[in-house]
């Protein structure tokens, strides 16, 4: 299998692309983003649109993958609710309404956020954001679709968050993480343990649409 990688230089999309690299069953991985990882590997192409809305001129470099792992995204912190509604939902409808467009059998996996609010009528702006995203996601005849809503997220193999205060945070906790996750099990995944429920979701699938904390590390388990 062929597949796309979103946001692979973040913390879940370094996560999920390791797992890709890895996995004997992946074939190609092909990442999309502003820049080039600079990751050197056998199985690696690097897809550089330096216009997240206008994939125009790459369509026929976006054609032939059976899965699409999009990790794009920024915190809400410091933003207005249009801001984080074009990161958020403007460039991951821009992009996945060309992907289904060359891919209709794509298997497409978001990751969104534990608390996400899919009535779109709370009071959290970032959860009614992601909650329209997904909505909207829901509607595109993909193959299928996966809504990943992780909650803590623990760094392991190396793998930083790109958000400053977050890897300054995360090395205060990092002698915790492991303890917080094994006493709140629901409420904390490993980049690891991510990874590998989103590539279970391009095998095999999974029994519904929406994954919470729960969901996710079960999925990862098997």
């Amino acid at each position: 299998m062929k597949v796309l990688i979103f946001g692979a230089s973040g913390m879940v999309g370094q996560g999920v692309l390791r797992e890709c690299l890895a996995d004997p069953a992946i074939t190609q991985v092909q990442t999309v983003g502003r820049a080039p990882l600079g990751q050197p590997h056998a199985k690696l192409r690097e897809l550089v649109v330096p216009d997240m809305e206008d994939y125009s001129a790459v369509t026929a470099e976006l054609a032939g993958f059976g899965a699409c792992f999009f990790c794009l995204g920024a915190t809400s912190s410091g933003l207005t609710e249009a801001q984080y509604s074009h990161i958020s939902y403007d460039l991951t409808l821009a992009a996945a309404e060309v992907l289904v467009r060359c891919n209709p059998q794509v298997v497409f996996v978001y990751v969104s956020g534990a608390g996400t609010d899919s009535t779109e009528q709370g009071k959290s702006m970032w959860a009614r954001v992601k909650g329209r995203t997904e909505n909207a996601l829901l509607r595109l005849p993909f193959k299928a679709v996966y809504l990943f809503r992780p909650g803590i997220i623990q760094p392991l193999d190396g793998i930083q968050s790109k958000t400053g205060s977050y890897r300054i945070l995360y090395s205060l906790l990092k002698p915790l993480l492991p303890v917080l996750r094994a006493l709140l099990p629901n409420q904390v995944l490993t980049t690891r343990q991510i990874g590998q429920a989103m590539l279970r979701c391009a095998h095999t699938g999974a029994l519904q649409a929406v994954l919470e904390v729960a969901d996710i590390r079960a999925l990862a388990s098997k």
